[in-house]
């Protein structure tokens, strides 16, 4: 089974190889091709693979190449982790937002739409190249904002493409171990859009124990969300919101952070993976191991501003393990030996959701089998989270139109229409600021 890589330079690839190596079933990855832009970081994570791998007699093996064509003919898997304008992009997102007084994180608010409007013609690029090379391969989509790409590629490949996210597994786990539950035995009722989405229940032996959750004070400020938005909130909401939500409710709060903070989190990233990229060059060192000590820090140091905003503290050590590689190997298994499982995925709403179209692409509870990833059904969201919701979907949905036709007008409208930039003047300068300095916006006419 041959499972193709895009963005197969970056630094979170070794993460689905180690899941790879320890998965022995039949009906396993046997091939793993690696395709980037980029030679150079193809090199240094190929070293990285090969030392994971040396100790594993049926390692899959591993080929790169920078032809897409090639990297895709033939696959049956492809995982879409692809990074438009590479961090240098992130970190002029963040700038340029920043310097407006708005959010320009990844995937939420004014750094989302640029992202996101120099992301998709790439994206359904490679959703017709696949169509076209690879017709039965399903696609894995990691690439941010994970909801908006998918829906762009679900225009040509159709329920064959599903986005993926690890951020409502690891919170479903985290309420589950409070509660002093198995996680892997609870179903987490979480609906929403990615990065926008509410946990209203958790339910064990068919017993929901989130209300015992939001009735002890102490128990909820014992994790990672309850200390980010606090308990009062939270017993508000009556639901633990995914982290991203910690954006939208505390906004002034988290964009003072940022502007204060010595470095953005793009520009730390950047910066970061240079270091490591020129270390793992060097014949002398252990890829590895120069990755290992990468990657501790770079989890280590997640959403510290909204941390820090909100007093939270330090990650916790059972939150530093990643987890996107799991989902990820748990849903190719799932299709391809036919194993039926529950995953929380981004996939088309079909009839989910009253409040959205069919086409719309929430994220959600799914079953997955052979057939691929089916919602399950969902309760209604109340009024303030249906609101976001269908908010921030019409503004993802003009951001499709904009990328589509090439309208920098229609581009000024997701902007403005966002619920995080309050001005159409604003709206106006972002264009401009983001146009100026990415050469993948100068479509927008």
């Amino acid at each position: 089974m041959k499972l193709t890589i895009l963005g197969g330079g970056g630094f979170r690839v070794p993460l689905v190889y180690g899941a790879l190596l320890g998965d022995h079933a039949e009906g396993r990855v046997t091939e793993v091709v690696l395709h980037d832009l980029d030679d150079r970081r193809l090199r240094a994570v190929t070293r990285v693979l090969a030392e994971q791998g040396a100790d594993v007699p049926d390692a899959p093996p591993v080929h790169a190449t920078t032809d897409l064509d090639e990297a895709l003919r033939g696959a049956d898997f492809v995982f879409s982790a692809i990074r438009v304008g590479g961090l240098e992009g992130r970190a002029d997102d963040e700038r340029v937002a920043l310097a407006e007084g708005v959010l320009g994180q990844e995937t939420v608010g004014a750094g989302g739409i640029a992202y996101g409007l120099r992301t998709v013609p790439v994206a359904v690029d490679i959703a017709r190249r696949v169509a076209r090379l690879a017709p039965d391969a399903w696609v894995i989509n990691f690439t941010n904002p994970a909801g908006l790409v998918t829906e762009a590629m679900s225009r040509h490949l159709g329920d064959r493409v599903i986005g993926i996210c690890d951020s409502p597994v690891g919170l479903g786990r985290r309420i589950a171990r409070v509660l002093g539950a198995d996680p892997n035995e609870a179903f987490v009722d979480y609906v929403g859009l990615n990065h926008l989405g509410w946990v209203r229940g958790l339910r064990v032996a068919g017993r929901d124990q989130l209300p015992r959750l939001l009735a002890d004070p102490e128990l909820l400020g014992s994790f990672e969300e309850g200390r980010l938005f606090g308990t009062d909130w939270l017993r508000s909401l009556g639901a633990i919101p995914n982290e991203y939500l910690h954006y939208y409710y505390f906004n002034r709060e988290t964009v003072r952070a940022y502007q204060e903070s010595e470095q953005t989190r793009g520009a730390f990233l950047r910066d970061q993976q240079a270091r490591f990229y020129a270390e793992a060059a060097d014949p002398g060192v252990r890829a590895l191991d120069a990755w290992n000590r990468t990657r501790a820090e770079r989890e280590a140091t997640y959403m510290a501003e909204n941390r820090e905003s909100a007093g939270a503290g330090e990650r916790e050590a059972d939150d530093l393990s990643g987890g996107y590689e799991k989902v990820a190997l748990a849903l190719m298994r799932a299709i391809a030996r036919d194993e039926r499982t529950t995953l929380i995925l981004n996939v088309r709403n079909a009839s989910t959701l009253s409040v959205l179209d069919t086409d719309a692409v929430i994220e959600v509870p799914c079953l997955v089998d052979a057939g691929g990833a089916h919602p399950l059904a969902a309760g209604p969201l109340p009024g303030h989270a249906t609101g976001l919701v269908c908010s921030v979907k019409a503004v993802e949905r003009e951001v499709l139109a904009a990328a589509e036709s090439g309208s920098r007008t229609t581009a000024v409208k997701a902007f403005a229409l966002h619920p995080l930039v309050d001005s159409v003047n604003v709206a106006r300068r972002l264009v401009e600021g983001y146009a100026g300095v990415h050469p993948g916006l100068r479509y927008l006419k």
